[in-house]
């Protein structure tokens, strides 16, 4: 049983999603780029706590979605990141990887909520 957002599953993944963002591009130069990945990554989380303290389903529902907006989001920036060459193939897999889990697992919360 869910009692608080941090016990979701989605929302620790996409924590740990950020914190991956911030390490691997804390000492890029492309301010604006880092701060848009990193706005990506956090807007996952945030979303799905925003929502989860909302208390009805309906509105935890919207926020969910907007969560999984974000996992878009944060893969066309992934994206754009490794045809740049601002990360290295594994790192862009494994990033890839989670973030659509983190989808995979928010689209199974809003299914539960209806």
């Amino acid at each position: 049983m869910i009692k608080n957002f941090e016990d979701i599953v989605s929302w620790q993944k996409a924590q740990d999603l950020t914190f991956q963002v911030y390490t691997l591009f804390k000492d890029l130069r492309d301010f604006g780029f880092r701060d848009q990945m990193r706005r990506a990554g956090t807007s996952i989380s945030n979303n799905i706590a925003e929502g989860f303290e909302r208390k009805t389903n309906n509105e935890f529902r919207y926020f969910l979605y907007v969560a999984k907006w974000s996992c878009w989001e944060f893969r066309s920036m992934l994206s754009l990141a490794k045809r740049i060459g601002y990360i290295q193939e594994d790192d862009f897999r494994n990033m890839y990887i989670t973030v659509q889990d983190i989808s995979k697992l928010i689209f199974w919360l809003i299914k539960s909520l209806k």
